[in-house]
């Protein structure tokens, strides 16, 4: 399992990638999967460990994440020849070097940062997964479409199973960056009536610092920072709503997955997975625009909760990833140049 290094295996804090990442190599552990994992050497899994990097390059402002990743890779290629296959976790740098892999490898696509990309993509042999059906290029085929997972025991607390208590805040999860919309957060819940809680990392200081910092009152609108696994159940949990306004096509969000999974409905632009990923009207609504997110508000607090959480396990559980991984796997392994 070739992870990311920017944080580490599972995160803090802030790390999508690392988190599913994570999940899945444990998952495929339990059903007795031998998998080795190739991560930052402060991470915690019960694979077995390979590490060049001592901790994550985002962590840490005299890494340089280019070097990191490079070494990172080569090590993991050098012991290659070991395994029945690799599945990069770590998009396109590992494809650049398709040729010198000694093993199949499957690659998850976690999104495009754009087209520029693509290159590497096309010119590999590696099996391709998506993330949703909404995230596919028209140049790649694809082996499968396998959503993230999660696990389920985590949002397992007190507040996630008491209907009776009243829940009036709104709450934003995700990085503080134009493309999450965190502006458009704030006009949905003033328009609302509603106090909105901020959770995230800020990833572009400028955008924080003229468009959300100002509106930030410690009353009306209050920013937690980011917010970890010990804090994100109660967090959502005792929300009303999750908004998720985004500005650009999400390949998946993991945030929304999480958020019903406490049983808290998502309020969602119609932008990339987000139809896919939120069944309209019975975990949250899918909308246009300020205007119509802030009118659905009481019709999202109106649903209800235990479905929202039951319909999250039905569709996101961890081991339903990991049986979609294994199928992957099972198929690659079965080719017939494999068996030739």
């Amino acid at each position: 399992m070739l992870g990311p290094i920017a944080w580490r295996t599972p995160p803090r804090h802030y790390g999508p990638w690392e988190r599913v990442t994570s999940l899945l190599t444990e998952g495929l552990v339990r059903r007795g999967v031998d998998v080795t994992l190739f991560a930052t050497a402060d991470s915690l899994t019960s694979a077995t460990l390979e590490s060049v990097a001592p901790h994550g390059y985002a962590e840490d402002p005299d890494m340089d994440g280019r070097v990191w990743e490079a070494l990172h890779v080569a090590h993991a290629m050098d012991l290659s020849a070991d395994f029945d296959l690799v599945h990069n976790q770590l998009d396109w740098l590992p494809l650049a070097f398709d040729a010198q892999w000694r093993a199949p490898m499957v690659t998850t696509i976690h999104g495009f940062s754009g087209a520029a990309i693509l290159p590497a993509y096309e010119r590999a042999h590696s099996a391709f997964v998506s993330i949703s059906d909404a995230d596919r290029s028209p140049a790649l085929a694809y082996a499968a479409t396998v959503h993230h997972g999660i696990d389920l025991s985590e949002f397992d607390a007190p507040e996630v199973e008491d209907a009776s208590t009243v829940r009036e805040d709104l709450v934003v999860f995700g990085r503080i960056h134009p493309d999450k919309g965190i502006a458009d957060a704030i006009d949905i819940a003033a328009l609302a009536g509603r106090r909105l809680v901020i959770c995230g990392i800020i990833q572009d200081a400028e955008y924080f610092a003229e468009q959300i910092e100002p509106r930030i009152d410690g009353d009306r609108v209050v920013y937690r920072g980011s917010v970890g696994p010990a804090e994100r159940t109660a967090v959502l949990a005792s929300a009303a709503v999750l908004l998720h306004p985004i500005h650009f096509a999400e390949p998946f969000g993991l945030s929304v997955v999480e958020a019903m999974a406490c049983g808290t409905p998502v309020i969602a632009y119609r932008r990339g997975s987000m139809p896919e990923v939120v069944d309209d009207g019975l975990t949250g609504f899918v909308v246009d625009g300020v205007a119509e997110a802030a009118d659905a508000v009481p019709l999202a607090t109106a649903l209800d909760r235990a479905a929202v959480r039951r319909r999250a396990g039905e569709r996101f559980d961890v081991e339903r990833m990991v049986d979609g991984y294994l199928e992957v796997y099972d198929g690659l392994l079965r080719r017939p140049e494999r068996l030739a």
